[in-house]
């Protein structure tokens, strides 16, 4: 190694004790070292992604990142094996919250696991759902996402539910959705990038729909008077209507009435969806019958 090149290691190097054992700078310039770093190949690309992700986390409110509640796939405490099996079957979670008659009082967490003695059919008749109920994790909306990390390696806990001002549900978070913001979510062809419109028209007359479009915007963009009192996104809606959380490719024609344009009929089929909600939809729009 040149003189030079030793000088310029040795500059790095000293830059970077400086910042660890002196007074701290502002997070600008430890990302700029970190870039230094990794355009010296001291670090891969996928080592500063996730440092910045760790970065990104410390920032973000549990709110940020949750499952909203409208995607949540809940258990009634009092349904037989023969009324949840199949909702939990089709959904492809591991974990639900068990409510009982008051839907925003979670009693605890199922495991899909927890149900396999149910296979068998002796078993069935002696299944109690209250034996099989798991701690689950309460937090406000608020709660920084590194400190809820910090608590599910501490508790050992998969999953929290996230309760509103007026400790109603407000959706979920699991251990999953907060490590995705570390190490990125795993990208498709239908996956829009952050600048991306929530609604894009297609030449052919198609829309593509992000899941997470509010539907006032929706219904400002279409003419529709589509109700946000249960649910307040597209994704939100779909889900509703299908009665279950669909997967790819599925479809569901939803009709609504479109101001001057009268009904109008709307196509939605699913682009894009993991086993906790959709992300991505297909709309096309036309007169209803």
């Amino acid at each position: 190694m040149t003189e030079q090149g030793e000088n310029d290691n040795r500059s790095w190097l000293d830059k970077l004790i400086s910042m660890v054992t002196g007074t701290p700078g502002s997070r600008e310039e430890l990302i700029e070292l970190l870039r230094s770093a990794q355009q010296r190949e001291l670090l891969d690309d996928e080592a500063l992604s996730i440092i910045e992700g760790a970065l990104v986390v410390s920032d973000m409110q549990a709110r940020e990142i949750m499952v909203p509640r409208s995607q949540v796939v809940f258990v009634k405490l009092d349904s037989t094996p023969e009324e949840f099996l199949p909702k939990i079957i089709e959904s492809g979670h591991s974990r639900f919250p068990v409510v009982d008659e008051n839907p925003d009082k979670v009693l605890g967490i199922l495991l899909a696991k927890d149900l396999l003695p149910l296979a068998l059919e002796d078993n069935r008749s002696r299944f109690n759902m209250r034996d099989l109920l798991r701690r689950f994790t309460p937090i406000p909306e608020s709660k920084r996402v590194n400190v809820l990390l910090q608590e599910f390696r501490k508790n050992r806990s998969h999953l929290a539910v996230v309760l509103d001002e007026y400790n109603g549900i407000s959706g979920i978070v699991t251990i999953e959705d907060v490590l995705e913001q570390i190490v990125g979510d795993i990208e498709d062809e239908y996956d829009f990038n952050e600048e991306d419109d929530f609604i894009k028209q297609h030449n052919d007359g198609g829309y593509t729909v992000k899941a997470l479009t509010p539907i006032e915007d929706f219904n400002e963009c279409f003419g529709s008077e589509f109700s946000d009192e249960d649910v307040d996104t597209v994704g939100g809606l779909v889900t509703r209507q299908f009665g279950h959380l669909p997967k790819r490719d599925e479809s569901i024609n939803v009709e609504n009435e479109c101001g001057g344009s009268g009904r109008r009929k709307f196509n939605f089929t699913v682009l894009n969806a993991d086993s906790r909600r959709i992300h991505l939809l297909q709309l096309t729009v036309s007169a209803a019958e």
